[in-house]
C-alpha cells in the first residue's frame, strides 16, 4: 500500500444523504483496519442533518447496535501528509448493511454484470461558495452571469483553481469546473467511468470542495435551492451502456428511467429545499425527454450514445442517485419498454411528501433498491418533514409579525 509518506490515514463513508463519515486513524492502526474494520454505532448511518438518530431497530430500537467500516485499499489515495481511504460498511459479522449506499450501488452494478452490461457514468456537479456578511452567508459572487465566466471578476481568490489542482492531485479525475449562472456558483465535472468509481470520485469531490472552501473561511453547499434569488443547483448524470454481445439498449433504458422517474424523484431530489427550485430555468417539471433538449428530464446528446438525466440536484447522494437511475432503467431494459414521443411525460412530484409516496409504491424500485432501504430512507425522511412542519421560518415571521 502507498500512502506517500502519510503518517495518517482518513477513512471515509457515506451516510444516507451523501454526507461523509469517517475516523483519522494513524498508519499502524490503519494496517489493523484493514483487517479487522474500525468499528462505530451504526445509527450514525441512520441519522438526520441536526444530528437526531431516527429511532429504529438499527439504533435505538436495537440497543444503539455496532456497524464495522472496512477501508477498502483499492481507493486508497497516497499524501504527503494525510492519505485518503473509501470503506465498505457491514455489520460485525461481516454482513453488508441494507442502508449502506456504497453496497446498494454495488449490488445495481452485479445486476447489469449477469446481463452482460456495464453502465458507465459522468456527473456534473453544481454547488455555492458563501462567506460571511452581517446577514449569516451570502454568495461569495454577487453578479448572474450565465455561467461560463473565468478569472477573477466572479472568482477573486481564484477558488476554482484551487478545487482542480487539489481534485488533480488527489486523482478524483475531475475534467473541468466553471462559474455557473449566478454569482458564487460553479459547476465541476468529472470523467466518465464505471458507476461505482464514480460514484466514489464524486463522493470524494464533494468532501474536498466543502474541505477546501472552509479552509480558505468559505461554505460550500450543494443543497438544491440555497438562495431565493439565485439559480438553484443542479446534478446532472450522463449514463451510457457497455454490452458485451451488441448495440446497447439505450431506448428501452430511457424508457425504465422515465416509467420510474415519480419514486426517482425522491432520491434525486431528497431534501424540502430541492422542491423549490423545480421548474425555474432549465429544470424539468414532467417524466419527458428530448434529443437535445435541456428542459427535458432526459436529454438525448448529439452523439446518440448516452442519456442525460437532468432530474436531479446538488443535494442528491450520488451513489443512491445513481443506483436508483440504474435500477430504473434495467426495468425498462428487462421488459423492453418503449419510451413516449419527445416532449411527452407526466408531471413530477412537486414535494418531498409526494416523491416519498411515489418511491414507497413503486414495487420495482421497492424490490431493486432493497424494501429495508426504502423504508428507513423513508423514515428518516418524513422525520425531516415533521421537524420542519413544526418549525416557525423567517417568511412567517416576517409575513405575520408586523401587522398581526
Amino acid at each position: 500500500m502507498d500512502l506517500g509518506g502519510a503518517d495518517l490515514v482518513r477513512v471515509l463513508w457515506s451516510d444516507l444523504h451523501g454526507v461523509a463519515r469517517g475516523k483519522e486513524v494513524t498508519v499502524d492502526e490503519f494496517h489493523r483496519a484493514v483487517t479487522h474494520g474500525l468499528g462505530f454505532c451504526q445509527a450514525l448511518l441512520l441519522t438526520d442533518l441536526a444530528a437526531n438518530p431516527l429511532d429504529a431497530p438499527e439504533t435505538s430500537g436495537g440497543g444503539w447496535p455496532d456497524a464495522v467500516a472496512r477501508p477498502d485499499v483499492s481507493t486508497l489515495i497516497g499524501s504527503a501528509d494525510v492519505a485518503w481511504c473509501l470503506a465498505d460498511i457491514s455489520d460485525p459479522h461481516g454482513e453488508p448493511l441494507a442502508f449502506s449506499p456504497r453496497d446498494i450501488l454495488r449490488a445495481q452494478v452485479a445486476r447489469y454484470t449477469e446481463c452482460g452490461l456495464s453502465p458507465v457514468v459522468g456527473p456534473e456537479l453544481e454547488f455555492y461558495l458563501c462567506r460571511r456578511d452581517s446577514g449569516g452567508w451570502a454568495p461569495y459572487g454577487e453578479r448572474d452571469t450565465a455561467g461560463y465566466i473565468v478569472g477573477t471578476a466572479h472568482d477573486p481568490e481564484g477558488m476554482i483553481s484551487r478545487l482542480l489542482r487539489r481534485c488533480r492531485d488527489m486523482g478524483l479525475g475531475v475534467t473541468a469546473g466553471n462559474h455557473e449562472f449566478s454569482g458564487g456558483q460553479f459547476e465541476m465535472n468529472l470523467r466518465h467511468s464505471e458507476a461505482l468509481d464514480v460514484a466514489d470520485r464524486a463522493f470524494l469531490c464533494r468532501y474536498v470542495v466543502k474541505e477546501v472552501a472552509s479552509a480558505h473561511g468559505l461554505l460550500a453547499t450543494f443543497m438544491g435551492k440555497p438562495f431565493n434569488e439565485r439559480a438553484g443547483n443542479g446534478c446532472h448524470l450522463h449514463v451510457s451502456l457497455v454490452d458485451s454481445s451488441g448495440p446497447p439498449p439505450l431506448e428501452a433504458f430511457l424508457a425504465g428511467i422515465l416509467a420510474h422517474a415519480p419514486a426517482l424523484t425522491a432520491l434525486l431530489n431528497p431534501t424540502i429545499t430541492a422542491y423549490k427550485r423545480l421548474g425555474e430555468g432549465l429544470t424539468p417539471v414532467a417524466a419527458n425527454w428530448g434529443p437535445d433538449d435541456r428542459t427535458a428530464y432526459v436529454r438525448i446528446p448529439p452523439e446518440n450514445d448516452r442519456v442525460e438525466v437532468r432530474g436531479g440536484d446538488g443535494s442528491a447522494n450520488l451513489y443512491l442517485a445513481i443506483a436508483a437511475v440504474l435500477a430504473a432503467g434495467l426495468d425498462g431494459i428487462q421488459h423492453d419498454l418503449t419510451p413516449p414521443p419527445p416532449g411527452s411525460g407526466d408531471p413530477l412530484p412537486t414535494s418531498l411528501p409526494a416523491a416519498l409516496d411515489a418511491l414507497e409504491d413503486d414495487k420495482t424500485l421497492v424490490a431493486g433498491l432493497g424494501p429495508r432501504f426504502v423504508e428507513l430512507f423513508a423514515a428518516l425522511k418524513r422525520a425531516e418533514l415533521t421537524r420542519f412542519a413544526r418549525t416557525v421560518t423567517d417568511w412567517e415571521f416576517r409575513e405575520y409579525s408586523w401587522l398581526l
